[in-house]
């Protein structure tokens, strides 16, 4: 379960970079915006932690970051990459969860003057993936 756990938290550090990716530009309010929400609703989701002993919701920032300083990833096939661990791992997302990620998806996008439209593209379609459930 730990693993799973952490594997959760790793895509959602890819699916939140996506969302930022989406416009190809990621903007430093973005990922501000990212590590005020973990830090005050992720880091309550549960208790695992990471090798470190730190709360696995911080596993979001450091795969937001590491995704933001590669150079050949792109918004899509992270948002793929999500979207086929949600199919495969249907049992975190339970609709606390599943609204948690909408709206750290939405702060996300609208952090930078309001979503623009590849970010609303993208919100669409994670809402749509995410009532498949």
């Amino acid at each position: 379960m730990k693993n799973l756990n952490i594997h959760f938290y790793q895509n959602l550090g890819k699916l939140f970079y996506a969302m930022a990716a989406s416009d190809n530009t990621v903007r430093e309010e973005e990922f501000t915006v990212l590590k005020e929400i973990v830090k005050s609703q992720w880091l309550d989701i549960d208790p695992i932690e990471d090798d470190f002993n730190t709360d696995a919701a911080y596993q979001i920032e450091v795969v937001f970051d590491w995704l933001n300083n590669q150079d050949d990833l792109n918004a899509t096939s992270c948002f793929n990459d999500f979207i086929a661990y949600k199919n495969e791992q249907k049992h975190f997302f339970t609709d606390k969860i599943k609204q948690l990620i909408l709206k750290t998806a939405r702060a996300i996008a609208s952090s930078f003057s309001g979503i623009n439209k590849s970010e609303l593209i993208m919100l669409a379609k994670l809402n749509i993936e995410l009532n498949k459930i």
